[in-house]
């Protein structure tokens, strides 16, 4: 209402005059005269009016300068970025062939589901519940196994799976081993999903597994434990975890490409840029057989069989078989096994559950990880030791009743009584060993009567020249090194105990706190039967390239390598080599005595626990004359090692001159 003070009313709107407009227009004419209507801007003002408008203008010049040269790079790359993605491409990893180049392993073709972690979790949050629960209900319907798994349980681990990484990766393997039927519907649905890719990629199919499931081992996705020792890989790569695949994993796992791709605002795949093909690892060429691999491993898992029907039932067993030439393993087995390739292609956490709970543990590769009391098969080794040391002579005899008796030198009342398994008369050294004679053992060992004895010290120093109680350095992970025991690790290990002639006699017959591996049994007896020199064990003879055909691929050997040599002299070699070929002609060994060629040998029973247990063992190689393989046979809690170790090295030995 205030306003309407200042319009003009024109009642009866009648026609303004010319005059008026000529009387108006003079009057405007005179107050500009009089300086009342308009005042032009002053110069200054203008000025710096001016001078504003020219420094935002050159700041802009500059800052898009700026934007554009200077920056000009990053920004290009970071709009690069949002339209480009760049997926690494797993190299196919090297074959692994046994000595007469068949294939132990295939690499297969592998589905894995894939996320760009940055585009999926830009998206709104149910859109990607959305995309989760469409994967969950794929899974649940194209399971292979029915399981307790709901869709939603399902959904939530792939949730959990996606939290757990998304601070460490941008792109991740969220489901590795998709099957066929389920890599096609999830194809199917990733075209319309932002970040999703079916990858093809390989996966290991390991043949006959379980025969080589300790040599071989198997791989799996790099851990964050893994990253800490191999910080070049990805989370997102495979590792050997286990095994050959281990163990030669810089070598088999070959150098990964890239493929670069062009993706919508979405994050939709819209074509291949580029690509970088991937390198394959190289391949490894072993010594092992796979026929005789086989052929020892089902000898061993029949005698388990049949010791499953006695009164000290057991599942657990090793052997090694090793050419003396040149140390190359010719077949190692452990049992129980299992099978490698549940790893491969994703194993289910029951099934692992159900390994890792397994009171047999089929895990531990025994024959280089189990640790035993060696018994009696530890006795050429001794009887080596003391012909070097001239402590007897080859047909020097000992009077060996049943068991000797040694009075404690500090109380004569108290008589300690140390068994043999029987009366073995005068013997000597030949003898000895084929009978398995204890007293003759403790003689020479820690000394009796008139006759001087090794003591410990000079018994570990000859063991350890033999490669007991040390690494053999064989080209598998996780192996144990054993013990010799002696006065310091007695102090140390037992405290206010001091050692004693009877700790002596036990180590000098395999019994006591001593301890061996398999492979180190092999190993040692392999010197023996080549005439001294101790190899070190090998899996792998040659590095192949996995690109060329087998026939034509340039081979890179592995040297064989001496531990050491002649530190027992031929002659003395040649007596002890003497009583492990009698014990097959009239010892322990006798069921090797019909074979078709001649063989040397040894058992032992070696006690353990408090229940009068033991483990049988056998060692021992053919032809006696010239020798081609050597044989070490533990059965763990499989009583006498005639009884059991020797039926399987002879199925064994029999089986490999016939072939």
């Amino acid at each position: 209402m205030e306003l309407k003070k200042y319009l003009v009313k024109n009642k009866a709107r009648e026609n303004i005059e010319a005059e008026e407009i000529f009387l108006d227009a003079e009057a405007i004419h005179s107050l500009e005269d009089k300086g009342k209507l308009e005042k032009p801007i002053k110069r200054g003002n203008f000025l710096i009016f001016l001078i504003f408008i020219v420094f935002c203008l050159l700041g802009l010049f500059f800052r898009a300068g700026y934007l554009q040269v200077v920056k000009g790079d990053y920004y290009q790359n970071l709009a690069k970025g949002n339209r480009l993605r760049i997926y690494p491409l797993a190299a196919p990893r090297g074959m692994i062939y046994d000595s007469n180049g068949q294939p132990l392993l295939y690499n297969i073709p592998s589905f894995d589901l894939t996320v760009n972690l940055i585009d999926f979790l830009d998206s709104p949050p149910q859109a990607q519940e959305k995309i989760l629960e469409e994967i969950a209900v794929a899974l649940k319907e194209n399971e292979t196994e029915k399981s307790d798994q709901t869709v939603l349980s399902i959904q939530e681990k792939l949730r959990k799976k996606i939290e757990d990484y998304k601070e460490e990766v941008s792109q991740l393997v969220l489901i590795r081993g998709v099957d066929r039927p389920t890599a096609l519907i999830l194809e199917s649905l990733a075209v319309d999903w932002p970040a999703w890719r079916i990858e093809k990629n390989v996966q290991r199919q390991y043949l006959n597994g379980s025969y080589f499931s300790h040599i071989l081992g198997y791989t799996g996705q790099v851990s964050r434990q893994d990253l800490e020792e191999h910080p070049e890989y990805l989370l997102n790569d495979q590792i050997g975890k286990a095994g050959l695949e281990c163990q030669y994993d810089d070598l088999l796992r070959g150098k990964p490409g890239q493929e670069q791709i062009e993706v919508d605002s979405f994050g939709k795949t819209q074509k291949i840029l580029a690509a970088k093909p991937a390198q394959p690892g190289q391949s490894l060429v072993l010594f092992t057989d796979q026929g005789l691999q086989e052929k020892l491993y089902q000898s061993l898992e029949s005698m388990i069989k049949q010791l499953s029907f006695s009164s000290q039932p057991t599942k657990r067993a090793a052997a090694v078989a090793i050419d003396p030439k040149n140390g190359g393993i010719l077949a190692l087995v452990s049992l129980p096994s299992f099978d490698n390739n549940l790893f491969a292609q994703g194993i289910s956490q029951n099934q692992l559950t159900a390994l890792e709970n397994d009171p047999d543990q089929p895990f531990i590769n025994r024959a280089v990880a189990g640790q035993y009391p060696s018994g009696s098969v530890i006795k050429p080794l001794i009887a080596a030791a003391a012909l070097e040391e001239k402590i007897i002579s080859p047909y020097q005899q000992i009077n060996c009743q049943g068991g000797i008796s040694v009075p404690n030198k500090y109380n004569p009342q108290i008589v300690y009584y140390f068994p043999d398994w029987k009366s073995h008369g005068q013997t000597n050294i030949i003898e000895a060993i084929a009978e398995s004679c204890n007293v003759f053992f403790y003689a020479i060992g820690g000394g009796f009567d008139r006759q001087e004895g090794l003591g410990i010290d000079r018994i570990k120093e000859y063991l350890q020249y033999f490669g007991l109680g040390q690494s053999t350095h064989l080209d598998l992970p996780q192996e144990s090194i054993g013990l010799i025991p002696d006065q310091e690790w007695k102090e140390k290990n037992k405290p206010g105990e001091k050692w004693g002639l009877g700790d002596t006699y036990h180590v000098a017959i395999g019994q006591g706190d001593i301890l061996v591996t398999p492979i180190q049994m092999a190993a040692a007896i392999s010197s023996i039967a080549n005439g001294g020199t101790l190899w070190r064990p090998r899996l792998v003879d040659k590095i192949i390239d996995s690109e060329e055909p087998l026939e034509a691929a340039q081979a890179e050997e592995i040297s064989a390598e001496i531990i050491k040599k002649g530190f027992i002299e031929a002659d003395n070699l040649q007596v002890v080599q003497k009583g492990m070929r009698q014990a097959v002609l009239t010892g322990s060994a006798q069921a090797l005595a019909d074979l078709p060629v001649k063989a040397a040998g040894k058992t032992g029973t070696a006690q353990f626990g408090s229940k009068d247990q033991t483990h049988a063992w056998f060692v021992g190689y053919a032809p006696y004359q010239n020798p081609e393989i050597v044989l070490a046979v533990l059965i763990e809690g499989g009583g006498e090692g005639h009884q059991s170790a020797v039926p399987v090295a002879k199925e064994v030995f029999k089986w490999y001159f016939s072939q």
